[in-house]
């Protein structure tokens, strides 16, 4: 074992009884890491042993980590795409579990253009619900009294399909919030919601919305914490109080809802709640009026404690503005979470966002780690398998990408997450996240890859050449100093004949044609959740980009292996390019994007 040496004292007094058995759950399963390991990859190999997989590769019913390792292959999502696929068309036999598939969980990554589609068995929900349940515990360590009030959450369910078969694929939160676990959840008078099941269970993202900010403005004074499931979707419902505090102040004052709310289950669950309350909406009208939106959250709902929102990875762009429209206010991130698997949870919720790290929870599926060099990737074969680092024999301060083992039917699979090992808790390893691999842009749930974006670029292109022009070179940022952000591209054209330039209608097409190539999910938060805004591209002078290269190379890059960077994020570049750009243009019109159908 690595740090077998390094054991931290328990984690503090609960706040109830109920508290004391979770956080001794926590305890038994980080001071046995080990052997929590061994039993939970023993579970999946002996309940799946006569999986059409794992027979492919000859275990012969072999539960040993040795046999394990040593004969089935690390893989990645297209490796498995075959057996997905014969799964999605109706093939019910035991080819990944030997329990049935029940439905499938889209992830925000794509293969294809398309969201990848990760098998999920009934059980599993059991399993993240224990995660789940664990959450508040470890917070009321160290925000007392949440009992005493009630969280503010935007959550939203998102669209689903079904498969040629008839299974169900939908985002993990959407399958969560649709499932009993959540709908019939018992009282717990630490996990109190304003929103109503209703609202959150909404389709429509407008009347989601609404009712979900009129029901936490009418309960402001009980409110202790508020949250969404990333940065970028708090950020958009104050952006959503910004442009409707007027309708939302009437409906207050008036005690009526706004027509645009037509969900009959909602108009129904309101009218037992929404009573006219002049002086709430005299309220929403004085500070809402003022047209000053700093520290907003604080003075709308005062006993404010923390925000619980995602802020590690892509999500860090966004606290500057959160501390902006919350005075301030701590930032807890408290778990780590994908459609593949649910991982661990944060045992520090309240630190600095820099300083999150998220304890792998042994009991939730088998963990393996490559070591991952930014500077010299991993290549291996089949016949130069990688040597995988086991849950507890990982190093502090080395980076490793994130391989999983799950009931669900995942066997040594690639999560494509970069993780930094910063501690331990008992035996169980500590994690920084890094970033998601390959991931260029993003502004919400959206992954945007180097190939696609050159892709996207190529396609866009192709408008230019009636006006003799080409695009000399690129590169992007995600700005998210807006509300919704939105992708930025900078282009240096050249222009064969300046009498035929493009001009800004070219170039808003351009826009577009860059938008209908990206990934289902990027349209997707586009059209149908408002998520990320029209992209936009801005025509730098010609020279930039030697400028760029000029000044890169003053910094000591090397002129030989000087490569134009794809995705920006140091400031004095970003004041360069912006100091140098002659005009900007935006998406005219949404992409196309309807929920995918599935072959």
């Amino acid at each position: 074992m690595a740090v077998d040496a390094v054991l931290s004292s328990p984690l503090g007094p609960p706040a109830c009884e109920k508290d004391s058995n979770a956080l001794k759950f926590i305890e038994e399963m980080t001071r046995n890491a080990e052997a929590v390991q061994e039993r939970i990859l023993a579970e999946i190999l002996s309940r799946n042993a006569h999986t059409e997989y794992l027979k492919r590769y000859g275990l012969g019913g072999a539960t040993d980590r040795d046999a394990f390792k040593s004969k089935v292959p690390v893989i990645t999502y297209e490796d498995l795409q075959p057996e997905i696929q014969r799964i999605a068309n109706g093939d019910r036999s035991a080819i990944l579990s030997a329990h049935p598939i029940s439905e499938f969980l889209t992830s925000s990554g794509t293969s294809a253009g398309e969201r990848k589609l990760m098998p999920t068995i009934q059980e599993e929900l059991d399993r993240r619900q224990l995660l789940y349940s664990l959450l508040m515990p470890v917070m009321n360590l160290y925000v007392p009294g949440l009992d005493k009030g009630k969280g503010l959450y935007f959550l939203f369910v998102k669209s689903e399909t079904r498969t040629p078969g008839g299974l169900l694929a939908r985002p993990v939160l959407t399958s969560y919030y649709k499932s009993d676990h959540f709908r019939t959840r018992p009282y717990d008078p630490y996990n109190v919601y304003t929103s109503p099941n209703e609202a959150v269970l909404c389709a429509d993202s407008f009347q989601s919305m609404y009712t979900q900010m009129l029901c936490g403005l009418l309960e402001r004074d009980h409110v202790l914490r508020l949250g969404a499931v990333f940065a970028s979707g708090l950020l958009r419902a104050i952006r959503f109080l910004q442009l409707n505090w007027r309708q939302l102040a009437d409906d207050i004052r008036t005690g009526t809802l706004n027509p645009r709310v037509t969900d009959r289950a909602i108009r129904e669950c309101m009218g037992q709640v929404l009573k006219p309350d002049p002086e709430l909406a005299e309220f929403m009208c004085r500070e809402c009026g003022k047209g000053e939106w700093e520290g907003i959250i604080t003075r709308i709902w005062p006993k404010t404690k923390y925000l619980d929102v995602i802020v590690t990875g892509a999500m860090a762009q966004y606290i500057p503005t959160l501390d902006y429209y919350s005075g301030g206010l701590p930032l807890a991130c408290t778990m780590y979470a994908s459609s593949e698997c649910y991982f661990g949870l944060n045992l520090n919720p309240m630190c600095k966002p820099s300083e999150v790290s998220y304890t792998i929870m042994p009991n939730m599926a088998y963990f393996e780690f490559l070591p991952h060099e930014p500077d010299s990737p991993v290549v291996f074969t089949k016949e130069s398998p990688p040597e995988l680092v086991d849950l507890v024999d990982v190093e502090v301060g080395k980076e490793y990408e994130l391989i999983i083992t799950t009931y669900t039917g995942l066997y040594r699979y690639r999560v494509g997450d970069i993780l930094r090992v910063t501690g331990f808790h008992n035996s169980a390893p500590q994690f920084h996240f890094v970033r998601r691999k390959n991931v260029l842009l993003s502004i919400d749930s959206d992954k945007t890859d180097e190939a696609e974006l050159q892709r996207a670029v190529e396609n866009a292109s192709q408008v230019l050449r009636g006006h003799g022009a080409s695009v000399v070179e690129y590169t992007s940022y995600a700005d998210t100093r807006t509300i919704p952000g939105h992708y930025v591209i900078y282009w240096e054209l050249l222009v064969k004949d300046p009498a035929r330039a493009p001009g800004s209608d070219a170039l808003s097409k351009c826009c577009l044609a860059m938008e209908e190539s990206l990934n289902s999910v990027y349209r997707q938060c586009r059209v149908a959740d408002i998520s990320i805004g029209p992209l936009e591209i801005r025509v730098v002078r010609s020279g930039t980009f030697e400028e760029l290269m000029d000044y890169a190379i003053s910094r000591g890059a090397s002129i030989n292996q000087y490569k134009v960077p794809r995705c920006v994020k140091f400031t004095p570049i970003m004041e360069l390019l912006d100091s140098r750009v002659v005009s900007t243009h935006f998406s005219a019109a949404l992409p196309h994007w309807t929920p995918e159908r599935r072959r």
